[in-house]
């Protein structure tokens, strides 16, 4: 919609906005570095909206929260630019210079009446009306999203949708400001930036264009380069059912990040051929025929690049052991035994000048230039003497205009009924990792997050017959797992949350791997379940502890 996929402002930004609109984003647990940033805009005196439906710490501290139900982000943003039209707080001046599609996307509103987004949503009305009066009337107004927002089938109207409200309030190409996906990990950004994507090449070049495919074959000696594959949802159902007789998995523990991954375990079991190429043996390396040993990021040289596309290097600071070696060095091996000759490089950076010479936006970086540049450099950086961008979109949207999407209303694939009568959803803890992979290989973290559990509100407590750290089965369509019960004011009345990081309890053996349209994200963030109590129940911990656990701050 703008041209760009990427933050489109800077980290450091964030403590200078006058209004922070996050949604979707445990920020204080999955992005802490992010969220300190947050906490200096807050206490210089910045708005705070938080969309959750969890409680958060974040929500704690927020002007208002819009406490809405699992999977209705649509209609609460659609209602609230609905306000911002009948407020008369549109940006003329900004839609007719930088924007196409509005009239359709202004007709399409009508129908968000907040009385309906209140039912729909469980908001109160006058909460979204004063939300997004606030935002439209803050010239230095930023949102903040993540997987909470993404991991729908309707992730990508999700998206549209917050973006619709960027374009309308001409929050695009403004300090301190814009809409801003917060990245889960620590190179995300660069592996998007690099090409790890069935649409894309290199410097976000859509493999769907010819003349992309033309360049990129020609560079690297094949004729044409291939257009687009299979997304990451689409690969693993073609495992399940037997489609895809080989995979190379390198640097994800699948069968704990996958959704259904019950489906996907006997996919893998099955596969006639399975490559890993990993740091640890993990979940998904029992299945595997040949695990290839990489290197961690403090045994190799080159670049990662973070949430504001801040490109930075990384540097040697001890040798792998045993017979690990960097992942580069492993895949020129690779492509050369199975019979392209790929160039023998010498170094990293022999790697990165190549993409940088395909690709526009990177085209002023370089491992020299980043040599002499503390601080990284962001893209776009065009030239050798062009410092890069700060933020994104000045003057107007890299792609010309930015283009309204209309997005109507649908709920999620999966609802409650009477069989799984409560809605599931997932994240992560502030004291594990993702897959967990490393972190639970620490004493001091296990210290804090060391088993599964599930937060479920008291009322639903009472419904269940079940006490604070009692042991339950959580079913779902596709499976179930046991976890320690954590009673919760956190979570409304028929929701219950669990994190996503360990194998013996893995959260997506219940997740639906029914997927996005577009991107194929599954639905980790809406799925019906239902609890079996097991009476089984653990020594409690002490008030101070569990609290630490359960409401980590800073």
């Amino acid at each position: 919609m703008f041209g760009a996929g990427a933050m489109t402002n800077s980290i450091p930004e964030i403590r200078d906005t006058d209004l922070m609109f996050v949604i979707g984003s445990n920020t204080t647990e999955a992005h802490p570095i992010i969220a300190m940033e947050m906490k200096v805009a807050r206490q210089r005196g910045a708005k705070l909206i938080v969309a959750d439906p969890r409680r958060i710490w974040l929500a704690e501290h927020a002007d208002i929260h819009l406490q809405l139900r699992p999977g209705t982000d649509v209609f609460l943003l659609n209602a609230m630019a609905k306000v911002i039209v009948d407020e008369n707080l549109v940006d003329q001046e900004f839609i007719a210079k930088h924007t196409d599609g509005w009239p359709a996307l202004r007709e399409n509103l009508s129908k968000f009446t907040l009385e309906k987004a209140e039912q729909v949503t469980g908001v109160p009305a006058a909460d979204i009306r004063q939300a997004a009066i606030w935002y439209a009337t803050t010239r230095k107004a930023g949102v903040y999203y993540t997987l909470g927002i993404t991991e729908h089938t309707h992730g990508t109207d999700n998206v549209y949708s917050l973006a619709n409200l960027v374009l309308m309030t001409g929050h695009l190409g403004v300090r301190s400001a814009g809409m801003n996906p917060l990245r889960g990990q620590n190179n995300v950004q660069g592996a998007n930036d690099a090409g790890a994507s069935p649409v894309f090449y290199p410097g976000y070049q859509r493999a769907q264009d010819e003349d992309v495919r033309r360049k990129f074959g020609e560079a690297w000696g094949i004729g044409e380069a291939p257009g687009p594959g299979l997304n990451l949802n689409q690969m693993m159902k073609a495992v399940e059912h037997g489609e895809i007789k080989a995979m190379y998995v390198m640097g994800e523990d699948i069968l704990i990040s996958e959704p259904n991954c019950n489906a996907l375990e006997e996919g893998l079991k099955n596969i006639e051929f399975l490559v890993c190429q990993e740091i640890f043996h993990n979940m998904t390396t029992e299945y595997a025929h040949v695990v290839l040993p990489g290197a961690v990021f403090a045994e190799k040289d080159g670049v990662f690049t973070n949430s504001d596309r801040r490109v930075q290097r990384v540097r040697k600071a001890v040798n792998p052991p045993g017979e690990a070696r960097p992942d580069w060095e492993i895949l020129i091996e690779m492509a050369r035994a199975c019979g392209y000759q790929m160039p023998q490089y010498r170094n990293p950076g022999e790697i990165y000048a190549e993409m940088a010479s395909l690709s526009p936006k990177f085209a002023g970086i370089s491992h020299e230039r980043l040599d002499r540049t503390p601080w990284g450099l962001q893209w776009p950086c065009v030239s050798e003497d062009d410092p890069g961008s700060d933020y994104l979109h000045k003057g107007g949207p890299l792609i010309g205009k930015g283009l309204f999407q209309t997005v109507e209303y649908r709920p999620s694939a999966e609802l409650p009924d009477d069989a799984y009568p409560l809605v599931l959803s997932t994240g992560r803890v502030l004291y594990q990792y993702n897959a967990a992979t490393q972190t639970r290989r620490d004493a001091g973290t296990n210290a804090k997050a060391g088993e599964n559990f599930i937060e479920l509100h008291p009322d639903d407590a009472k419904k269940y017959g079940v006490q604070d750290g009692e042991h339950v089965k959580i079913v779902s369509r596709r499976g179930g797992v046991k976890a320690q019960v954590w009673l919760s004011g956190r979570v409304q009345p028929g929701c219950v949350w669990m994190p996503m990081h360990f194998a013996e309890a893995a959260a997506n053996r219940l997740t639906n791997d029914a997927g996005d349209a577009v991107t194929g994200t599954g639905e980790y963030k809406v799925c019906a379940v239902n609890l079996l109590p097991l009476k089984e129940k653990k020594p409690a911990a002490s008030g101070a502890e569990l609290e630490a656990v359960r409401h980590p701050q800073d």
